[in-house]
């Protein structure tokens, strides 16, 4: 995924304006000029991919249940945008390939982060992956995770899908972490990244795309630094920086 400029990745969409991971808040997000769109993949009760962060309904769509505890059709009823505003009532619940339509004949990539950290979904990396191959998006895609098995065995399933180590604390030499078992790019929490480390990781062939870099001033930091992509809410922000460059 060569890139002359940080990665302008939308955190959830363009969730500074939007309720997250919605169909509004992917379509605002192109439209403030990301090229990257990072959400989140679960798995309904009858196995559809569906983008959620929490594994429950409450926070987004109102309903005390788990995402693996209701079927696709249930899950559609749902309201996933008044929470945010009324002005977003009626927004669902989207299932990956709609993101995937959304993006198909776009140069967007799309960061999808598996969220089986708490809920071991049965295939989830397998489905995924079928998912990306069925829209030939393997090129554009990065599947990352907190769960670093999952990114192993992804590795292993689709090694020419770009995988990313999500970690929230400094790790020892990251990059020496990752290639060893395969994956191709660090997502570190903002703090956490420092311009030397930033430059030994892309000698060895590992990209950094830090999250969540919602302040110029820390964009500006982290442009300086050489990282690969920047994950944000306000992806209108990084790219009037970009602009400038």
């Amino acid at each position: 995924m060569p890139n002359s400029q940080p990665i302008n990745f939308a955190h959830r969409g363009a969730s500074g304006y939007c309720p997250e991971n919605t169909m509004a808040a992917f379509a605002k997000a192109l439209e403030l000029g990301a090229n990257g769109i990072e959400t989140d993949v679960q798995m309904t009760k009858d196995g559809r991919l569906v983008l959620i962060h929490d594994e429950t309904l409450k926070r987004t769509a109102g309903a005390d249940v788990w995402v693996k505890d209701i079927t696709f059709d249930e899950l559609q009823k749902l309201d996933a945008g008044s929470w945010y505003d009324e002005r977003f009532a009626g927004e669902r619940v989207p299932a990956l390939e709609e993101l995937l339509e959304l993006v198909r004949g776009t140069d967007t990539i799309v960061n999808i982060e598996l969220k089986n950290g708490l809920v071991p979904y049965p295939e989830l990396e397998s489905k995924v992956i079928a998912a990306v191959r069925e829209f030939k998006w393997e090129d554009r895609t990065i599947i990352s995770s907190f769960n670093h098995y999952s990114l192993a065995l992804c590795n292993q399933l689709a090694p020419e899908i770009a995988t990313g180590v999500l970690y929230m604390e400094g790790l020892y030499r990251p990059w020496e972490y990752a290639a060893a078992f395969g994956a191709s790019a660090l997502h570190p929490y903002r703090y956490t990244v420092k311009a030397e480390w930033v430059a030994e990781a892309a000698a060895k062939g590992i990209s950094c795309n830090p999250f969540t870099v919602n302040e110029p001033d820390e964009m500006i930091r982290l442009i300086e630094a050489g990282v690969s992509g920047i994950i944000t809410d306000y992806p209108d922000r990084l790219a009037a920086l970009l602009r400038r460059n």
